[in-house]
């Protein structure tokens, strides 16, 4: 079964935190056939660790780590592939991979006109 695991940063705030389960939900809602699950790579709890244990457990062979970050960081090319690998390695029989994050993208660049009240 395929698992997503949908990552941030993380906050101080928790009411930022907040929205990333706004977001897995959502994703839970887009793809039901996938087991859904949510981290912060820190400050805040889920761990990736914990989470990618949680979606080993309830059975995911494969995960796909959605990354809820704008550019193409540090933390997206070295933190976050880091902390994954750790996390896979007391589970061996899970396939994984971090997906590229969200921009430049032309979606992204339509929800930006959406928000400032044009209409793409």
């Amino acid at each position: 079964m395929l698992g997503l695991l949908l990552v941030d940063h993380g906050s101080r705030r928790q009411e930022s935190n907040q929205q990333l389960t706004v977001v897995a939900e959502r994703l839970r809602a887009l793809k039901p056939d996938c087991l859904v699950a949510h981290a912060h790579m820190e400050l805040a709890e889920p761990s990736i660790a914990v989470a990618f244990a949680e979606l080993a457990q309830r059975g995911a062979s494969e995960v796909r780590v959605l990354l809820y970050f704008l550019g193409d960081g540090r933390h997206s090319r070295e933190d976050i592939p880091r902390l994954v690998a750790e996390a896979a390695a007391r589970f061996p029989q899970v396939a994984w991979r971090v997906a590229p994050p969200l921009g430049p993208h032309d979606l992204l660049a339509q929800l930006l006109l959406m928000r400032g009240g044009f209409n793409p």
